[in-house]
């Protein structure tokens, strides 16, 4: 069985960076005309100059945090696409709302190497639980699956029993989804007395802690973990090495001081930029608003790019839960359907291996049927279910806050 996915991943490391810019420039020279955020981007800079990482440096960084407002500015992708909505393959919608687009193309994604990695090959059967509703989780997966030649089961989120029915028959040896989704099912066909037929899975979207990494495996699931974006398709991902997250081929991953598109020294935490070298979406230094940091050394898999040491929190308020990102606007609009509350925020902690959310709400009034008002607010809003807990007024910090992540570190 080979070990790598093809020769591009055991490249040295200089003949990558050469190969990464000399495509960076022919894309840019071939969509900067048409590509209106790229062209504002590189206004003042010539394409040719742009050599290395160094020079890379001068261009601009658009953050994600900015896409919700950029986006209504210039609809519907906010100038970041080189060709028309009509000649995309998928329009897609993220929490914020943030559209995302899907060019064509085999793969488009990049997650076909992740899956690798993973042990997955052709013809296995692998069993999607990303969710295919709008939003391009499912399609990130399925695509780098039949890339491999994987028969996909499109399961999606929830419906939990009839996923487990689907699994039962058809047997499913690879498991693509969230960590807390793998473990509620790996449950449910044990208390059924299937024999679970996972032996593979490739998890994302939400934190996988140790405690439960050793609890997936004693069950006999093969886990690793890939880091993914709406915008970007998969980073970085495991492989048998277990250290450190190997940067996807295609991508140029800098760490940058947050805020700022300056580069930190290597080793030191802090936010991941990636310029993404796809003529249909040409992300030009695109603040992922996520921290990490470069791992030093080479990887004993044998792949030779940069390695992440993985999600170490965010750089802005924007925070992952349950596989989906709550953004502090989807807060402020819940305190503008009531006005009569103080401050508000919201608390992510985690319990049973699952993320929670509790909307702290301040309020001189505790009755129920405002805390009932207000979880549902708060799931029309996100998306999803959390608790609420009434405050008195003026117990809340002034500090700006409305998104408190307050999981373990490494959770």
């Amino acid at each position: 069985m080979p070990a790598h996915f093809d020769a591009e991943e055991t490249r040295a490391p200089e003949i990558r960076e050469k190969a990464l810019f000399e495509t960076l420039r022919t894309l840019l020279a071939g969509v900067a005309e048409t590509t209106p955020a790229v062209k504002q981007q590189l206004d003042g800079i010539a394409i040719d100059a742009i050599a290395d990482r160094a020079a890379l440096q001068q261009v601009p960084v658009i953050r994600k945090g900015d896409l919700v407002a950029l986006q209504a500015k210039a609809p519907p992708f906010a100038g970041l696409t080189s060709v028309a909505a009509g000649r995309l393959k998928r329009l897609l919608v993220s929490p914020g709302p943030i559209f995302d687009p899907e060019g064509h193309g085999k793969d488009w994604w990049g997650s076909a190497r992740a899956l690798f990695a993973a042990g997955m090959r052709e013809h296995d059967i692998v069993h999607n639980a990303f969710s295919y509703h709008l939003t391009p989780g499912g399609y990130i997966m399925e695509s780098g699956a039949h890339a491999l030649g994987c028969a996909v089961i499109p399961a999606g989120v929830g419906n939990t029993e009839q996923q487990v029915e689907a699994i039962a028959a058809l047997r499913p040896s690879g498991y693509l989804g969230t960590p807390d989704f793998l473990k509620i099912l790996l449950d449910r066909i044990a208390e059924a007395g299937i024999d679970n037929p996972f032996r593979r899975a490739l998890v994302s979207g939400a934190a996988f802690p140790p405690s439960l990494q050793q609890e997936v495996a004693g069950r006999g699931v093969d886990a690793y973990q890939a880091y993914a974006s709406a915008e970007l398709g998969v980073i970085a991902y495991e492989t048998p090495a277990r250290s450190g997250l190997v940067v996807n081929e295609g991508l140029i991953v800098e760490i940058v001081h947050p805020g700022t598109g300056d580069a930190v020294a290597d080793g030191e935490v802090g936010e991941v930029v990636v310029t993404r070298l796809s003529p249909e979406y040409p992300l030009l230094r695109f603040g992922t608003g996520d921290l990490s940091r470069i791992v030093p050394g080479a990887s004993a898999c044998g792949r030779t790019n940069q390695r992440l040491a993985g999600w170490m929190g965010r750089a802005d308020q924007r925070t992952k839960v349950k596989g989906m990102f709550v953004d502090p606007a989807q807060i402020a609009a819940i305190a503008k359907k009531f006005p009569e509350l103080g401050r508000l925020r919201l608390v992510v902690t985690r319990a049973d291996e699952q993320d929670q959310m509790v909307l702290r709400a301040e309020a001189g009034a505790t009755g129920g049927d405002l805390s009932t008002a207000l979880e549902t607010a708060l799931q029309a809003s996100t998306k999803m279910k959390g608790r609420v807990e009434i405050v008195p007024p003026g117990s809340l910090p002034n500090d700006g806050k409305v998104i408190a992540d307050e999981r373990p570190a490494g959770a």
